[in-house]
């Protein structure tokens, strides 16, 4: 990779000068040649805040236009960008913005009235990301930049910016760190993730070969700018490429996102299985239950007609326009799967982390293999350490130019992440066939075994189950040598059903027999017990399980 990634944004900057780059949804429009001027201010503000190269600035609210712009001006002045998820406690914020030791802060509205500045001491400055305007000074020099800011730019800019001013210095090595991503603890405490510039240009280089869009194609942002998988594959890639990026700027329910989509018809959807499932168990499968359509998808050639409808009308749920929508980020319902696959819908599942930031695995879904998560991205190698790895389970191994240098100030845990040969140990369980595509079945921190030593992977479980009557989700754990579902129903699904809350129960009994019927003798349910709120989740909705382990005392 001759490339480097500053180049890649430096480029786009002189490339697409005229083209549209940031909008927030039903709000303003960045053009790019609007991103680079606000580039250049915000380095002013960072030279007068006395912010060296390499030093850590963090990030921290809703996706935005002037989220991706803080972003940008960070990494391209040469500072190390730490995205801190708007969603964390202000405690867990504070104590990331200190132990990253940033200098420098850029913070959302939303989140600016729950933090205390006097908690993070260490910074010179924090800048409201909604209009750059400067909230907390330590630093007579930044006040005075923040006041006199637009004179400041005219002065070094007489005659205006213009495309010939844009020239950022590259990365000294590929080596050289650029993010430190604070993972969200789905099984504890967060860990700062430092991927350095080769894994950026990486993940980027790997969307332009796979996907290729045109400049001035868009795209919907949904999933949050902190975490990798949206920060790479609904940011990073589409900016480096000339892309149209909408940002809903707020919590993508079902509802939003149709509009959003009817609005912008995406030419690529990125989504996590969550936002997938809800649109299609809300607004699509119900339509296919009735006793008619039944009996009419068993007949052959009225099959194909109602099939090819069903599709056409899925698509255009999506926007009409897209290549394909590609689903990461968590496991995927299956039943959801086979029914995309059955109507021949352009989907791909893929698989990465954020200590790869983030792919390791994809495949095109027209060669995509049914509940799989595709083949080794370009630039990486996966392997299973397994002594049969096509059909005994093994831990996921991989190596290549996106993984991450190691975890920030935690040389013990890089260790036991990355072995002496250089393979990032996933924690993910898995098997790979020997055209090379990896099928995931669990993590290996939440196997268990049962009383008579077989392995039990509770995902698979929870899949059969989270497909029975008017669940929503569901986490199977265990209690001495007994299996335990706990069980978030779908009230809502349940009352539009006629059945009362003190019914559910009723149903979910029925639901653990039934489920008991489809799964070996071992991983049987003893008993379950009803959580009447929604689980906790990580930025990419996992279930933080570590919370659970006890409901069921």
């Amino acid at each position: 990779m001759e490339a480097t990634f500053i180049g890649h944004i430096e480029q786009s900057l002189k490339k697409n000068w005229d083209l549209d780059a940031l909008t927030d949804y039903n709000g303003s429009t960045l053009q790019y040649k609007d991103v680079a001027r606000k580039i250049e201010k915000m380095h002013i503000l960072m030279a007068e805040g006395g912010v060296e190269k390499g030093d850590k600035i963090a990030i921290c609210g809703r996706n935005s236009s002037h989220w991706g712009v803080a972003f940008l001006a960070t990494v391209t002045y040469g500072a190390v960008a730490v995205p801190i998820l708007h969603e964390f406690t202000p405690e867990v914020v504070h104590n990331i913005v200190n132990h990253s030791d940033a200098k420098f802060m850029f913070v959302g509205d939303a989140v600016w009235p729950t933090l205390d500045a006097e908690q993070m001491p260490e910074l010179q400055g924090i800048i409201l990301i909604n209009d750059f305007s400067l909230l907390v000074s330590r630093s007579e020099k930044l006040t005075y930049a923040r006041e006199h800011l637009n004179e400041m730019f005219g002065k070094k800019y007489p005659k205006n910016f213009r495309i010939e001013h844009i020239h950022y210095e590259h990365e000294a090595s590929p080596n050289q760190l650029a993010i430190i991503n604070y993972t969200s603890g789905s099984t504890g405490l967060s860990k700062g993730v430092m991927l350095p510039f080769r894994s950026l240009l990486s993940n980027v280089e790997f969307a332009k070969e796979v996907i290729n869009l045109k400049p001035g194609s868009s795209i919907v942002s949904m999933l949050p700018m902190a975490h990798m998988y949206g920060m790479a594959f609904e940011f990073l890639y589409e900016f480096c490429q000339g892309l149209h990026i909408y940002f809903l700027t707020r919590v993508p329910s079902p509802k939003i996102i149709f509009q959003a989509f009817a609005d912008v018809k995406p030419h690529i959807v990125i989504a996590v299985p969550l936002i997938i499932e809800k649109i299609m168990k809300k607004a699509v499968l119900p339509k296919l239950q009735t006793p008619t359509m039944k009996i009419l998808l068993k007949v052959p050639i009225i099959n194909d007609k109602i099939k090819a409808s069903v599709r056409q009308k899925v698509i255009e749920a999506f926007g009409g326009r897209f290549y394909e929508v590609i689903v990461g980020g968590a496991a995927f319902n299956q039943d959801v799967e086979k029914f995309l696959r059955m109507i021949d819908f352009p989907y791909t599942v893929g698989y990465g982390m954020t200590e790869c930031g983030p792919i390791i695995c994809y495949e095109d879904w027209k060669r995509f293999k049914l509940a799989s998560c595709g083949k080794a991205a370009p630039r990486m190698e996966v392997k299973v350490l397994s002594p049969d790895p096509e059909n005994i389970v093994g831990e996921i191994v991989c190596r290549g130019d996106n993984v991450m240098l190691g975890y920030y100030k935690n040389e013990e845990a890089t260790r036991e992440a990355i072995d002496a040969d250089g393979w990032l140990h996933t924690g993910d369980l898995g098997i790979i066939d020997s055209e090379g595509n990896v099928t995931i079945k669990g993590r290996s921190k939440n196997m268990l075994l049962s009383a008579s030593g077989q392995n039990i992977y509770p995902e698979e479980i929870e899949d059969k189950l989270n497909n029975l009557a008017h669940v929503a989700e569901s986490i199977i754990i265990q209690k001495g040598d007994k299996l335990v579902a706990l069980i978030h129903p779908d009230y809502d699904d349940a009352a539009a059903n006629g059945i009362s809350e003190e019914q559910v129960e009723q149903v979910m009994q029925a639901n653990v027999q039934e489920l008991n019927t489809m799964v070996p003798h071992y991983s049987q349910i003893s008993r379950f017990v009803i959580m009447k709120d929604e689980f906790e989740k990580t930025p990419k909705k996992s279930i933080k399980r570590f919370l659970y382990q006890n409901a069921a005392d």
